[in-house]
């Protein structure tokens, strides 16, 4: 009789293959507060690994960490009005503290645009404090009606940067700098996603913002995913808090800003990107195991080969573990490890102590080969690279496949309700159009040039509409 598969497959549900996933693997359970997390030990390793990434990234433009407060002001989301209109629906509010009702409420931060341009208004006062450039690693708290473990919760963890510039120009070029060689750098050659840069339109344009830039990846079942977004927020900010600067002029100028986040959604998005039927497959340079060694059997020989080999790796700059749990079956740690998504398997057992030789079992291509011993340290660094562009390239053929051009806006709903994209000319769809879509439950993720470049405007000639259903 067959084995009952570990996972419901992708092909016949994706949606409970995914929450199967996450569950088994270890990554996250539900909260007790509906649409509340609690993020496990393995998932919150993956989070942590991004955070490395990424934070490197970020503190190489020049950028500092700071910290703001969780609680804010009701009245400070009234000064900017698109920004509390946008915000309005998922806002979590306190209005008793100690047994007494507050004077004021306090909003839970969904955002921190306020708070923080409450305090750039107190520091900026010179062209000498610009540009400003902060960053906070921090959770927020979105009221979310339909919560879907790491891509829709209430509470979920983030980095959002903010910064304010003397001029539009220096505004928007580090807002694009940001999307480009922090994000698009990160996403592209950590996380291996073959994801889309693009603009957003108007509609889907980030409250109190005057330019959206996204990066759109798509997921296994075809659907889209916003991954990060950089945001031009103009002087907007600056006028409903006064900040301005003294300018080597002499005269008071109102600084320029940006703001930028990326979120624990990656978590989910590497889930449904690079995810098989058996599991997760991490791709080896965010992976906080590259290589797990296992001992097939606890015969003492066994266990100090393993242990052996282990240092080794861990010497050359490999993040591995040793797994000599021989009071488990060895059938269900490999398992266990092949849900989690570790690269590579190196299984030692009493034959291959004989051999000289260690089974090399490849999870992102699959397969296994015995290698010998000696050879592991030499080879396993290019082992782990291969897989790694393996992971990109798989990420990049579905959405060039499942990529269609079309010329009508039925071609393009017709494409994205089969689960796929469609692009077609922006000035064929337009606003009008991007309602009719909406009707279909299907967004433009994006505006791309015709050479699949950014476009420097909502209208530039031959911008072309990215469309899809998305989470």
């Amino acid at each position: 009789m067959a084995k009952a598969p570990v996972l419901t497959p992708r092909a016949h549900d994706f949606p409970r293959w995914y929450q199967e996933l996450i569950n088994k693997a270890e990554l996250a359970d539900n909260g007790p507060v509906r649409g509340t997390m609690v993020i496990r030990p393995y998932g919150y390793g993956l989070w942590e690994r991004m955070q490395a990434e990424m934070d490197a990234r970020i503190k190489e433009t020049g950028t500092q960490n700071a910290y703001f407060p969780l609680l804010i002001p009701q009245s400070y989301l009234a000064r900017e009005a698109d920004h509390v209109e946008g915000f309005a629906p998922e806002l979590a509010v306190v209005t008793h503290g100690g047994g007494k009702e507050l004077e004021e409420p306090a909003v839970v931060r969904p955002t921190s645009e306020m708070i923080i341009n409450e305090y750039f208004s107190k520091w900026v006062q010179s062209y000498r404090d610009l540009p400003l450039l902060i960053n906070q690693w921090a959770n927020v708290v979105r009221w979310e009606l339909r919560p879907r473990l790491f891509l829709r919760t209430t509470e979920f963890l983030w980095q959002e940067g903010h910064t304010a510039h003397a001029t539009y120009e220096d505004a928007r070029d580090f807002a694009a700098y940001i999307h480009r060689e922090v994000y698009e750098d990160f996403m592209v050659n950590v996380l291996a996603m073959d994801v889309v840069p693009g603009r957003k339109t108007v509609k889907e344009r980030f409250a109190g913002a005057i330019n959206t830039l996204t990066l759109e990846g798509m997921m296994g079942d075809g659907k889209a995913l916003q991954m990060a977004t950089s945001h031009e927020l103009g002087q907007n900010f600056a006028k409903a808090f006064n900040t301005r600067y003294l300018s080597k002029e002499g005269g008071q100028e109102l600084v320029w800003q940006t703001s930028w986040g990326s979120t624990t959604r990656m978590i989910g998005a590497l889930v449904m990107t690079h995810g098989d039927d058996n599991g997760l497959r991490v791709p080896p340079r965010l992976a906080q195991i590259q290589v797990v060694v296992l001992a097939i059997k606890g015969d003492e020989p066994v266990l100090a080969k393993v242990r052996e080999i282990g240092a080794q790796l861990k010497a050359a700059g490999i993040r591995v573990h040793v797994d000599d749990r021989t009071d488990i079956p060895f059938g269900r740690r490999a398992v266990d490890w092949e849900l989690k998504g570790v690269p590579v398997r190196v299984e030692v057992g009493p034959r291959d102590l004989e051999n000289g030789t260690a089974m090399l079992a490849r999870r992102i291509p699959g397969g296994k080969e015995p290698v010998p011993v000696e050879s592991l340290v030499r080879l396993l660094p290019t082992v782990l690279e291969e897989d790694q562009a393996l992971l990109l390239a798989q990420s990049r053929e579905r959405r060039e496949s499942r990529t269609a051009d079309v010329s009508t806006i039925k071609e393009a709903v017709e494409a994205a309700v089969a689960g796929g994209w469609a692009r077609l000319p922006w000035a064929t769809l337009g606003e009008k159009g991007e309602a009719r879509l909406a009707e279909h439950a299907v967004t433009v993720r994006c505006l791309v040039a015709e050479d699949g470049s950014v476009p420097d405007a909502d209208d530039a000639p031959g911008n072309v509409a990215v469309v899809a259903r998305a989470y």
